[in-house]
């Protein structure tokens, strides 16, 4: 593991820590994968990104965790937080998806 960054969750009666650990990009001679894992309330999400190097497996794997934090219904509930409520989370998400950003993510461009 290479990095870690936890997301709250508030629920009704209590927080629910999202955790997400990303993984060092791993090659085969051909392709690199980096691995992560989300760790939502209902249990653990792992995945893969591929690269042709170790800067693009983790690249994107940044942006697919960008995208599934901004896709998931945790965020559209708005009790999804990492610093403060309606900051963003700090990671990019794909051109395609950039007018979900908010807070942080948006004005920096995440």
């Amino acid at each position: 593991m290479i990095a870690t960054r936890t997301l709250k969750l508030q629920r009704e009666k209590d927080v629910f820590e999202i955790v997400i650990r990303i993984f060092a990009p791993e090659g085969n001679g051909r392709t690199w994968l980096c691995r992560y894992e989300i760790h939502w309330p209902e249990g653990r999400q792992i995945m893969n990104a591929g690269g042709f190097d170790s800067v693009q497996a983790i690249l994107l794997a940044f942006q697919m965790i960008g995208a599934d934090i901004y896709t998931s219904p945790y965020h559209k509930s708005g009790r999804l937080v990492f610093e403060a409520p309606g900051m963003g989370y700090g990671f990019p998400v794909p051109e395609t998806l950039r007018h979900l950003l908010v807070g942080n993510d948006r004005e920096y461009g995440a």
